[in-house]
């Protein structure tokens, strides 16, 4: 299943051939938290299970989806996010302490602190896409998460195949996982616009 969206709206306007800048305020913002922002349906900084599902459904997954991610990802991250507390069985993911959640075995592109690494984002297509400069096949893709592979990291295997699997499963264009739509999805606001997109859709039938 493929989701196509304007490459024109993705586009990064103040870079040069495709490259992020990296910038002091962009390095600086925790943009990790702004990647889970979304999810967080009512802006009380806490996300809930529930919450995970219907952000999923809101950008047009389906119903076992949603319900599988909802479940994976507050089971992985909530106790991480609440150190010093006791776990909840309503598996809470507190947004400001996102960073402690930061699994290994990923590729980098956000630092210990939450931030942004522009050097690292292009790292994954300077290094892995080999057809097309500016995306990755699925082939690319696995490539990617093989050389990221930490040993004996199996937690953190699963978890930065199941992230980048869904990703390209819904963003794909023709078997192409875009530059532009991998930048969106790091920020955070790749959800909003499919959000925006599937409800578009919603009205029009």
């Amino acid at each position: 299943m493929a989701t196509s969206f304007p490459s024109a709206e993705f586009s990064n306007k103040n870079s040069q051939e495709g490259k992020v800048k990296e910038t002091a305020k962009v390095h600086d913002e925790n943009v990790l938290q702004k990647h889970v922002a979304f999810f967080d349906r009512n802006h009380d900084g806490i996300i809930y299970p529930w919450e995970t599902y219907q952000g999923f459904r809101a950008i047009g997954c389906g119903i076992l989806l949603s319900a599988f991610s909802a479940i994976f990802i507050n089971l992985g991250l909530s106790r991480k996010t609440r150190s010093g507390k006791a776990l909840s069985i309503w598996l809470p993911i507190e947004v400001k302490n996102i960073q402690r959640a930061k699994h290994g075995s990923d590729s980098g592109v956000y630092d210990s602190e939450g931030r942004f690494v522009p050097s690292k984002f292009e790292e994954i297509f300077t290094k892995y896409a080999r057809k097309h400069p500016n995306a990755l096949t699925s082939d690319e893709l696995m490539g990617m998460l093989k050389a990221n592979r930490v040993p004996k990291d199996h937690k953190g295997w699963l978890a930065s195949y199941t992230e980048w699997k869904i990703l390209y499963v819904l963003c794909n264009e023709d078997g192409l996982l875009h530059k532009e739509i991998v930048r969106a999805v790091y920020d955070g606001s790749l959800f909003e616009r499919m959000e925006k997109e599937h409800s578009e859709k919603k009205k029009s039938k």
